[in-house]
């Protein structure tokens, strides 16, 4: 008996003869770009390197669009972020040794985010493998073991007909949830030899679901639905599950309170008469899901950051829904639901009974009343304006991408995304460099809006040099440098630690002039002009870079009283 399947994987009359006379002039790189292709990819990032020629050579040969970046770290960042807007796992082109250790840090914050980054890197030759000191260009005893701590799955490649299945395993690793990065690696000679096999021009790597087990639902279905004051914590798995509407609808079922992490920003609608918005820094909105009888956390493992410096201690009933299975009850006992966050809470909507309260918008009134007043006591009027404009300017759905600097860790709790997957920020990992360069990124994910970048002028000088790749792709990010002369947010803890900073202080280069040398237009701007300076920049196509030369100081933080 013939089944249908079996019809589907004999080939046509023109695969076969395809298959039997594969074009001449290819090589191992033209394997891998045939899977990517494959696979749904259309537009790589990276940089070349003496290994990696291969697939940088198969590149001109194939329909993928390439971005390159003047630092392979960057070329992570942007990576990272093209995955988080487009929903695909951003392939990263990279060579060995010194090229692949130099993106370990943005293939960190990819971890640390859950977004899918699809890194290949190339190897020393094949016969220098297996921890001999050959003395090889780049060579490292084992490339892939500085991977492992930092990536999903690492998948090694030793023969040209190991290419498409070692990448498509990766790809489906990197697109199951929980996403992330993942490393391949393939040694020069595998992308250099000439190939005889097949055009590679169809690939299977479906992303595995990861489903709730519906007892574990049962109970917190019951729960929630009984609770006397239930709360909810949404996090990044809400946003990178696309879980928005689905959270919406059962804290509205529910009458349940919602704050969104940092890294959770835009799941919840900020001006929602139950959004407890992102005040999590806070002791005031501490309190108040600390008094929750049953907390429902989703999509975060509750974290530094998310716990308020673990000084949050709940004393009700805590369902937490992860599908980074280490995160689950990592820092808090709890009804655990390995899951994706989609999954669960469409289990919970059909479980969950409406429950009556008509007193909850009251309580959210009053916790976001005291943070506001405790804010105001602070005379921080210049901060706060400055991030209005910020907001004035940016158009209601562009994405904006944040570096680790105080306008930034003032974003993370009073910055109003406006929508789901719009406001992004290295507070995963915390390291600098990220918002420009992850903003190119995501400008050529999406070239139908205009993306916004934010940095101070340390975390600027990072990744000064991809000015130029803006400019050569013509990407639409308009870069906003805070400079206040230094690492301002370690100015600040070194003097409240230490009485005076150290280390801190930077010299200032006339950041205009440099954007303009590399062919960006710059304005320098002031606190009183910004909106209309950031927005004109916004409206014109093409790179662009605003400056503010301003100290801004961060609110008191309420985890050390």
């Amino acid at each position: 008996m013939t089944h249908d399947h079996d019809l589907a994987l004999r080939p046509t009359p023109a695969q076969q003869a395809a298959a039997l006379n594969p074009p001449p002039g290819r090589n191992g790189g033209d394997l891998v770009v045939e899977t990517l292709t494959g696979l749904g990819a259309t537009t790589v990032f990276g940089l070349p390197g003496q290994h990696a020629l291969g697939m940088f050579d198969a590149l001109r040969r194939s329909d993928l669009r390439y971005v390159g970046l003047r630092v392979e770290n960057n070329a992570g960042f942007a990576a990272d972020a093209y995955g988080r807007i487009a929903g695909e796992a951003a392939p990263l082109l990279l060579s060995t040794g010194p090229g692949a250790l130099t993106s370990l840090a943005a293939l960190q914050e990819a971890a640390a985010a859950s977004a899918p980054v699809l890194a290949i890197s190339s190897q020393i030759p094949t016969a220098g493998l297996g921890g001999g000191r050959h003395g090889y260009l780049h060579e490292l005893p084992d490339q892939a073991a500085s991977f492992r701590g930092v990536v999903k799955s690492v998948h090694t490649v030793r023969t040209q007909s190991q290419i498409p299945s070692a990448i498509a395993a990766a790809w489906k690793s990197a697109l199951t949830a929980p996403h992330g990065p993942v490393w391949v690696e393939i040694p020069q000679d595998v992308l250099l030899d000439e190939t005889h096999l097949p055009v590679v021009t169809a690939m299977e790597a479906t992303p595995e679901d990861l489903p709730p087990r519906p007892e574990l639902t049962a109970v917190a279905a019951a729960l929630l639905s009984e609770a006397a004051r239930p709360a909810i914590i949404a996090g990044g798995g809400v946003i990178r599950a696309d879980a928005s509407g689905k959270l919406r609808a059962l804290a509205e079922r529910l009458n349940a309170p919602v704050v969104t992490t940092f890294g959770g920003k835009g799941a919840f609608p900020w001006e929602h008469p139950l959004s407890l918005q992102s005040w999590l820094e806070d002791r005031h909105t501490t309190d108040f899901l600390e008094d929750a009888d049953v907390l429902l956390v989703v999509g975060s493992g509750l974290g530094e950051l998310s716990s308020n410096y673990h000084t949050f201690k709940p004393r009700g009933r805590v369902i937490q829904i992860e599908a980074d299975l280490g995160k689950l009850e990592s820092n808090h006992p709890a009804l655990g639901i390995h899951a994706d966050a989609r999954l669960a809470l469409q289990a919970l909507l059909e479980t969950t009974e409406e429950r009556a309260d008509r007193g909850a918008e009251d309580r959210v009134r009053e916790v976001l009343a005291k943070v506001h007043d405790r804010i105001a006591a602070q005379e921080l009027t210049l901060e706060q304006d400055v991030l209005a404009s910020v907001r004035r300017a940016l158009p209601a759905d562009s994405p904006s991408f944040w570096d680790m600097t105080i306008l930034a860790y003032w974003a993370w709790s009073a910055f109003d995304p406006k929508a789901a997957n719009t406001m992004h920020s290295a507070q995963g990992a915390g390291g600098l460099g990220y918002g420009f360069p992850a903003a190119l990124g995501a400008a050529a994910a999406d070239p139908t809006r205009p993306v916004l970048a934010v940095s101070g002028d340390g975390g600027a000088l990072y990744s000064i040099s991809e000015l130029a790749t803006a400019r050569q792709y013509d990407l639409d990010v308009t870069w906003l440098i805070v400079d206040d002369g230094g690492y301002g947010i370690l100015r600040e803890y070194m003097t409240d630690t230490f009485g005076q900073p150290t280390a801190t202080e930077l010299n200032r280069p006339d950041y205009v002039a440099l954007a303009e040398s590399f062919g960006v237009p710059g304005v320098r701007t002031t606190p009183g002009t910004l909106a209309t300076d950031l927005a004109k920049a916004l409206a014109e196509p093409g790179p662009s870079v605003v400056v503010l030369p301003a100290v801004l100081r961060m609110f008191a933080p309420t985890h050390l009283s």
